[in-house]
């Protein structure tokens, strides 16, 4: 790997001198826009819309749009004065617990490595961020922007996690949500039982992009001359049932055939565990009913006597 960085994280009084590197990579195939009949690469041209000449990088400016045709132009040199006081330095602005770092922040990850004079402090930030679960906030400048972070742990490495900005999340507003939409009892018990019986540990490596193997596969039969077989269609998935109860019933069913489990004797779901848990009542009327009964019976006979004796 390249480094694409070089500054140093400002840790309290604590200076690490480290290397950025991309910690991911786009695994997508690429093409050229090519010219069909003889394969020619395609090019574009800088061209002004108001003089119809070519304009070269040197003479390019960024232009901010005012609305109604009005720019306001920038040059390198007004992006100059902007102030990037963290343009060489990763700078630690607090310290939270990881799990309070929304996910839908996170933007793009990098690696960290230490120089070789700095291996003992970032081994020290490391284990320390381990041991108190938080990630670090921080304040960093890639190619000319002042980015906000997070430093966390990741295999023994610290990962920089470049985040958005507060104000660059859109607000979820669905019509949907101001309606009274509610689920039955009976449709959440149903809905646990299917997440319990899809419930597996994550493991990235199971997954694959079906896509782009099968894409591979036709530029690798393109190469080769040979003929280019359509992969097998999936097998349809089944109309969707009306009923809610009934999809969630069969989704279950399905879950557990794919796991190997048998369907004969289904786990209960929650409800109707919790009923056959409920203590039963009627039984204890019987016992009362009976108990009467047995009192009754014994008190017959001491009336039957008192009749003897005043015969």
């Amino acid at each position: 790997m390249r480094a694409i960085w070089k500054g140093a994280v400002s840790f309290g009084l604590v200076s690490i001198a480290v290397r950025l590197y991309s910690a991911t990579e786009e695994k997508d195939i690429r093409f050229h826009q090519v010219h069909r009949d003889d394969g020619g690469r395609i090019k574009y041209k800088r061209v002004c819309s108001i003089d119809g000449e070519e304009v070269t990088y040197d003479d390019i400016a960024k232009g901010y749009d005012l609305g109604g045709g009005e720019l306001v132009i920038l040059t390198d040199e007004d992006f100059a004065d902007l102030p990037l006081t963290s343009s060489h330095a990763i700078e630690v602005l607090e310290f939270v617990p990881a799990d309070q770092v929304d996910p839908i922040l996170y933007n793009k990850a990098y690696y960290l490595e230490p120089e070789s004079t700095a291996a003992k402090p970032y081994v020290l930030l490391r284990d320390a961020l381990t041991n108190t679960d938080r990630v670090a906030i921080v304040k960093v400048a890639l190619r000319q922007r002042e980015q906000l972070a997070t430093l966390r742990v990741r295999d023994e490495v610290l990962v920089l996690n470049t985040m958005l900005w507060p104000d660059e999340v859109r607000a979820a507003k669905f019509d949907f949500l101001d309606d009274e939409v509610e689920a039955r009892p009976a449709e959440l018990a149903m809905a646990g039982s299917l997440i319990e019986s899809m419930a597996a540990e994550f493991d990235p490596s199971a997954y694959t992009d079906n896509y782009r193997e099968a894409l591979q596969e036709v530029i690798d039969a393109k190469i080769a001359g040979r003929e280019v077989v359509a992969p097998e269609e999936p097998e349809a998935a089944p109309t969707a049932a009306v009923d809610l109860m009934a999809a969630l019933r069969a989704s279950v069913e399905r879950a557990r055939a794919a796991r190997g489990e048998s369907a004969a004797a289904p786990e209960p779901t929650p409800i109707k565990a919790a009923k056959k848990a409920a203590p039963k009542k009627a039984p204890a009327k019987k016992a009362a009913a009976a108990t009467t009964t047995k009192s009754t019976a014994k008190k017959a006979p001491a009336k039957k006597t008192s009749a003897k004796k005043s015969a």
